[in-house]
């Protein structure tokens, strides 16, 4: 069984991937497969040089991310180029993991977290979606602490991402992460219990 995952910036995805690890699901991490997209020897890397310039980098070669951040999420043409150039290889890439661990036992959980599931039009992917929510505001105070941005940078990230509310509205499932760990660990138990898991 395959589900995807998603939910805003700051909403707590990768708590609730991890909740359900514990539990036995496999995971296929999105951010995970475009940090490795963004490695040194990758073709995907390259041609972000090639288009953004060696200013990206850092001295040892490897991906200034602050540096990328700072272009793409001020400018929509840049972040659109960007998103040409890593999504078809991060979407083949999960495409491929979640067809190996389905081959490699169907009952068993695969959770597919992927930040910008609706705005990279993946859900058609999946059957099932759960949307880890938080309300923005909690978002913009989680995103300014971790991040240590103002409130104008952590709004124009948000900004970069579909409103959390309207992924709410498409999940078929939702964890609300606005409270306790607890009451988070508790929605999660709720919901394997219901997929019979």
């Amino acid at each position: 069984m395959i589900m995807g995952l998603t939910g805003g910036i700051a909403s707590g995805k990768s708590t609730v991937s991890a909740l359900f690890v514990e539990k036995g699901a496999r995971l296929v991490d999105a951010d995970v497969i475009a940090r490795e997209v963004m490695l040194p020897g990758h073709p995907v890397l390259a041609a972000a040089v090639l288009h953004f310039g060696e200013g990206i980098l850092l001295p040892d070669g490897t991906l200034n991310r602050t540096k990328l951040g700072e272009i793409v999420f001020h400018d929509p043409e840049a972040r659109q180029v960007l998103n040409q150039l890593t999504h078809p290889a991060i979407r083949q890439e999960i495409k491929n993991r979640m067809n190996t661990m389905e081959q490699e036992d169907p009952q068993r959980l695969t959770i597919v977290d992927i930040p910008l599931l609706y705005e990279s039009e993946l859900d058609n992917l999946f059957g099932q979606i759960v949307v880890v929510y938080v309300p923005r505001e909690v978002q913009l105070d989680r995103l300014m602490e971790r991040n240590g941005l103002s409130l104008e940078q952590a709004q124009g990230r948000l900004d970069a991402q579909l409103d959390i509310e309207l992924k709410r509205s498409r999940a078929d499932y939702i964890i609300d992460n606005s409270g306790t760990l607890a009451q988070t660990e508790q929605q999660v138990a709720v919901l394997w219990d219901r997929l019979g898991l």
